[in-house]
């Protein structure tokens, strides 16, 4: 049975038999989703879920990462998860179409605080996570994609299987907490007609609910043995089309499904990124100006059209899923930054007038290669008649064109600094590059409560700075 191997796997993993590039992932991952949720925190759909959380109560077991204070370990999983997606840069995996790092590291780490686990455990978690969410993401899409949010779905499983690690579930718990993570696997692709909050609700529910199906796990609760393959369960009920062989395919073998990360560096949807990096080297190379253009034809696959196909955004949050946007955007601008989605330039007439110049075409070929790439063709013609095209199959941030440790770091700054000021992010930042040596990750977060008096704790080497 299927939640049989998975528990099986997930009960062998041990931080000492992680290969260094595993570990290097793992780090990165947790990092990448951490400035992620430091700059969400701040977003208005953050502040709603902070106000209901804290007026629930609970016992003081897990950070509020917006604020610092302690809430119970299930609330800060929903509240950090929903956090962390509301700015369109947390990490991607390409074939499973998932934000595992949405669903998943909330989970680990609130069980983490809880149980006062290592960095190294934190580890193994977030691993066993990663492979759970994204190898069942494998098996059911792209047909489970177009009604389901992968990342609601897929992710539940890996938030139950980070958080059973944690737990030191044995194997049938660990089957159970999989059977009720996926009975409460949800996330409908609705919202995006109205731009609706929904969007970041999907992992912060997927963290809690895993968390949930692994603490009553603990506790006896029986789940469902045979959730996935069952004839009524997830995937017949999700997916018109899936591959079942593809959740245990050379499972525990080497490279672990965390280094086929993404991570993102444009501020929007994925689905945007192959065509804005073809517009943005365009633009580049042969210096080309908004006034410039006549037409722009961007082919490629299909879900990336389910998804994007908006000329007419009526919210800056609908404008980072919509890919006439972004392209005009990336045109105008020569980026799609954080800082460049705004109202202003969502009424920018430039843009607009740049967006009705946008074909979108799915092109058969292109679709043919999705999800294993997913690749763009844009075309770029102008007033005096000259035609510039690019291609790419794989988006800035994939590990076949990957972004450097160096500019994660960058960019977790540059998410960080703001909500948490530029001293707390550096020592933030220095913890988790040495995560594998923090013996609590209760401690991490010190530096953030609001009783801290401007002390900052560096984890590395277990000294107390002073703020200048």
């Amino acid at each position: 049975m299927l939640s049989h191997r998975l528990a099986d796997f997930i009960g062998q993993i041990q931080y000492d038999m992680l290969p260094a590039a595993t570990v290097h992932m793992a780090r990165m991952a947790f990092l990448d989703w951490l400035g992620s949720a430091a700059a969400g925190g701040l977003q208005a759909p953050a502040k709603k879920i902070q106000a209901v959380v804290k007026q629930q109560g609970g016992s003081p077991q897990a950070t509020l990462l917006a604020t610092g204070e302690k809430i119970s370990c299930l609330n800060a999983a929903l509240a950090n998860g929903i956090a962390s997606h509301i700015m369109e840069l947390d990490d991607v995996h390409r074939a499973a179409i998932i934000h595992a790092g949405a669903a998943v590291i909330p989970a680990a780490l609130a069980v983490a605080e809880m149980i006062r686990a290592s960095g190294r455990q934190l580890l193994e978690a977030i691993v066993v996570g990663y492979e759970v969410a994204i190898r069942v993401g494998e098996a059911v899409t792209p047909s489970h994609y177009y009604f389901w949010h992968t990342t609601g779905t897929c992710g539940t499983f890996g938030a139950a299987a980070a958080a059973g690690k944690l737990l030191g579930l044995n194997k049938e718990q660990l089957v159970w907490a999989l059977g009720n993570a996926g009975t409460q696997a949800a996330g409908l692709w609705e919202f995006l007609v109205d731009g609706a909050m929904s969007k970041h609700l999907h992992p912060g529910k997927a963290a809690q609910n895993g968390v949930l199906a692994a603490l009553l796990a603990r506790e006896g609760f029986t789940g469902a043995m045979r959730i996935l393959e069952g004839e009524r369960g997830f995937c017949r009920a999700t997916a018109p089309r899936f591959d079942l062989s593809k959740i245990t395919a050379n499972l525990g073998k080497q490279p672990y499904k965390v280094e086929e990360n993404s991570f993102k560096i444009h501020a929007s949807c994925r689905h945007t990124h192959p065509a804005v990096d073809v517009t943005l080297e365009l633009v580049a190379r042969h210096g080309l100006k908004p006034a410039d253009v006549a037409t722009i034809i961007v082919r490629t696959y299909r879900t990336a059209l389910d998804i994007t196909a908006n000329h007419q955004p009526a919210t800056v949050y609908a404008a980072k899923f919509s890919l006439p946007f972004c392209v005009a955007l990336a045109l105008q601008t020569g980026r799609c930054g954080l800082e460049d989605f705004t109202p202003e330039k969502l009424s920018d007439p430039v843009i607009h007038d740049l967006m009705s110049r946008v074909s979108l075409v799915m092109d058969e070929e292109l679709d043919a290669l999705h999800p294993a790439r997913w690749p763009a063709i844009v075309e770029i013609e102008t007033h005096s008649g000259q035609v510039y095209q690019g291609r790419t199959d794989f988006p800035r941030g994939d590990p076949e064109n990957p972004v450097t440790a160096e500019e994660l770091v960058t960019k977790f700054h540059a998410l960080a600094a703001g909500p948490w000021g530029e001293q707390r992010s550096r020592v933030l930042a220095q913890a988790v590059l040495d995560l594998e040596n923090v013996v609590d990750v209760a401690d991490l977060f010190q530096v953030l409560s609001p009783n801290h008096y401007g002390r900052v704790w560096h984890s590395s080497c277990g000294i107390t700075q002073h703020e200048r």
